[in-house]
């Protein structure tokens, strides 16, 4: 068998790409930059999923969340949001979003449910919870979310 250059730069380039191109595994995304985001009184502690893979994973896999976190995805332009469940093992709430924080609609979404939760208009942000965390603090629609995510859209 022959080493040309070529070949050798072809099977390079392929052992570099090789992790790029494995599936994402079982594992939750634990890792993301965080931002805090209140509400009234309460406070989120978020992690921020920004890049189409981390929005891809989101919060699956994830067997439990402290009742103090949650995920914000961030668009970057206001559309028609729409989210599922798949390989999501907790009940979620989604909170869709508008620029200024303040909340559009709320989406309560079940275990492994693939049936799509959309937003109302067009949003930029969804943050997801736990689900029961906006009821159980009687917030709804109309409410104002806060933080450095939204404090370029008042």
């Amino acid at each position: 068998m022959s080493h040309t250059p070529s070949r050798i730069l072809l099977a390079l380039a392929v052992c570099l790409a090789a992790p790029a191109l494995a599936q994402p595994g079982d594992a939750p995304q634990l890792n993301l930059p965080r931002t805090a985001i209140s509400a009234g009184m309460y406070r989120i502690d978020a992690q921020v999923a920004i890049t189409p893979e981390q929005m891809q994973t989101g919060l699956m896999h994830r067997k439990d969340m402290p009742q103090h976190e949650g995920m914000l995805f961030v668009f970057e332009r206001a559309g028609t949001q729409c989210f599922w469940m798949k390989n999501t093992l907790i009940p979620l709430t989604a909170a869709f979003v508008a620029d200024d924080g303040v909340i559009v609609n709320l989406a309560d979404m079940k275990p492994l449910d693939e049936t799509s939760h959309c937003s109302a208009k067009p949003v930029r942000y969804v943050l997801e919870v736990n689900q029961g965390w906006f009821e159980q603090r009687h917030l709804k629609a109309g409410a104002r979310l806060r933080g450095p995510a939204f404090e370029g859209g008042r």
